[in-house]
């Protein structure tokens, strides 16, 4: 008797796992590739920590319990539980549609307060003059504009406006535009940049390629923008390399890392000796420098982003007032 084979139905829907429903929530926000994969592990882990069970079965006490046991048992910062608490708010959001009060105990933990480090004007400039080329020119953007590594390394060419002296940051933290200043003495170099990088777009286009990274959204718009030389980074990897998302061959932007990497070997080559020196130090000090020079408190928190004035109130404690002179009592 001839034994019958089944074969499987290749034409049956298959079954949409939870960190494909995950995936394709964040890029339908445009979540950042960074974001995408951070989020996605801490769900794991979630998922995981309850014995793989269904988290709609799930509410706030198994959320608190996670995140307590996060604080608690793993030691984990204050900042790092609270990326675990919007990673599982965003699950039970935006995924599950099953929104949940917010748990009361490890998530809502405050970080401690702590005074950044932050270079003075001429630790600054020993910095910059130590550096060269493309990553100089990122590091004045860095220290003269305020940006954050990942959005210096992520501009575009049409985010330079020279004539207003203004560099647009677009989808910066909590995905808002901003502006800034851009400074004088990096204008000339960076038109100077500008100019090698279009030869090198123009040298990709010809060869078939020319394409950059685009949001979906963006591009069901506007499908031919990708190519279009004013999408492109303004500082671009050396090398093609295929997007995660499209599997088209692009040229993406240049590696956060290497520029970290540049920073830390200019700040040893300078000489200066400080603890946790390096790209958001610049960013810091910017702020520092604005609020020395009595800009109001409220202008630099929009130069710098931040959602809230008390963020940016810290650096007041940093500033060298000259005008003001503290006496001790003791010495009076």
């Amino acid at each position: 008797m001839k034994t019958l084979t089944l074969v499987p139905d290749r034409t049956a829907p298959r079954e949409v796992t939870l960190h494909e429903q995950v995936l394709s929530a964040m890029r339908k926000k445009n979540y950042s590739a960074r974001t995408e994969q951070a989020y996605s592990l801490w769900i794991k882990r979630f998922v995981l920590f309850h014995n793989r069970k269904d988290p709609r079965g799930h509410g706030r006490a198994e959320i608190d319990e996670y995140l307590t046991y996060l604080a608690e048992r793993r030691k984990l910062s204050a900042s790092t539980v609270n990326q675990a608490f919007h990673a599982i708010m965003f699950l039970y959001s935006e995924v599950l549609r099953m929104p949940v009060s917010d748990p009361e105990s490890a998530a809502r933990t405050k970080k401690p307060l702590k005074l950044p480090v932050i270079f003075s004007h001429d630790e600054a400039g020993r910095v910059i003059a130590a550096m060269s080329g493309m990553y100089q020119l990122m590091a004045k953007l860095l220290y003269g504009s305020g940006l954050r590594l990942a959005e210096c390394v992520a501009l575009r060419v049409k985010d330079i406006d020279f004539k207003g002296r203004r560099i647009v940051v677009r989808d910066a933290n909590g995905y808002k535009d901003r502006v800034t200043l851009l400074p004088d003495s990096a204008v000339q170099a960076l038109k100077d940049h500008i100019k090698r990088i279009q030869i090198l777009h123009e040298s990709d286009v010809k060869s078939g390629f020319g394409s950059v990274y685009l949001p979906d959204s963006l591009l069901r718009k506007h499908p031919q923008a990708s190519r279009e030389w004013v999408w492109q980074y303004v500082f671009q990897a050396p090398s093609l390399s295929q997007d995660p998302h499209s599997g088209q061959i692009v040229r993406h932007h240049v590696h956060k890392n290497s520029l970290q990497k540049a920073v830390k070997q200019a700040i040893r080559l300078s000489g200066i000796d400080k603890q946790a020196g390096g790209c958001h130090t610049f960013r810091h000090s910017f702020a520092v420098r604005l609020v020395e020079a009595g800009h109001d408190i409220r202008t630099v928190q929009n130069l710098l982003g931040h959602k809230d004035v008390n963020t940016t109130m810290v650096y007041t404690h940093l500033a060298d007032r000259k005008e003001t002179t503290l006496i001790s009592p003791v010495d009076e």
